[in-house]
């Protein structure tokens, strides 16, 4: 048990360059706070002390503003960055050196019982906001783009972004996890250009009809 909390502590560093000391980090960070929680909660869910872990994961909730259903299945090496809003649902599966940011939500689609809830597979980055919904699989090495909507299954090692989620990388190699939320893809807006090329063109096209229309005119006039 120390020994995972100890790794817990050294992710922390590893991904955020604002961690100064350990016990800045063990006092402050809500994020690990809710990690440790869900671990005693998922101990007692699994003990079919379902009220009991329920209890631990709303006051966990209460206290840092992340909630984690005690029935979820969290990996080692799980980091939540700023983690107000983050939702997990109970029947989602976390691999291992996953990372969420705030705003994050791994949930359903419906009332639908039995596996509804997203599988996030190893080294997987959830930018800010993003919403990943369903019995969906999120590839080894993926990334999800701030404020996505995904809705299908992400390859591994992609990057998606956009509502819906599209997958706008996939070159087969494994992505580092230095996301740039602010300089992202976005299909959306290249669609959009395109069609703007597009319509430029057929104006320049109308333009040259219409100039070789005023030609001919001005030649049958003229005879």
């Amino acid at each position: 048990m120390f020994r995972r909390m100890k790794e817990d502590i050294e992710v922390v560093f590893e991904q955020d360059p604002a961690a100064r000391s350990y016990i800045e980090v063990i006092l402050t960070y809500s994020g690990l706070h809710a990690i440790w929680a869900h671990r005693i909660a998922h101990s007692l869910y699994k003990r079919k002390l379902f009220f009991l872990a329920r209890v631990i994961s709303q006051v966990s909730r209460f206290f840092t503003g992340i909630e984690i259903h005690p029935g979820a299945q969290i990996g080692r090496r799980f980091f939540i960055d700023h983690g107000m809003g983050v939702v997990i649902g109970e029947t989602c599966e976390i691999g291992d050196n996953v990372t969420v940011y705030q705003g994050v939500t791994l949930g359903g689609t419906g009332k639908e019982k039995g596996k509804r809830h997203p599988t996030i597979k190893d080294n997987a980055l959830i930018a800010t906001g993003a919403k990943v919904l369903g019995s969906i699989t999120v590839g080894e090495n993926s990334k999800i783009g701030a404020g996505s909507v995904v809705l299908r299954d992400v390859p591994s090692n992609s990057t998606v972004v956009g509502i819906p989620g599209r997958v706008v990388i996939q070159d087969g190699i494994k992505i580092k996890k230095d996301l740039n939320h602010s300089d992202l893809p976005d299909p959306v807006e290249d669609r959009c250009s395109a069609i703007e090329n597009k319509i430029h063109k057929l104006e320049e096209e109308i333009l040259r009809l219409k100039m070789e229309g005023a030609k001919k005119e001005h030649v049958n006039s003229n005879l």
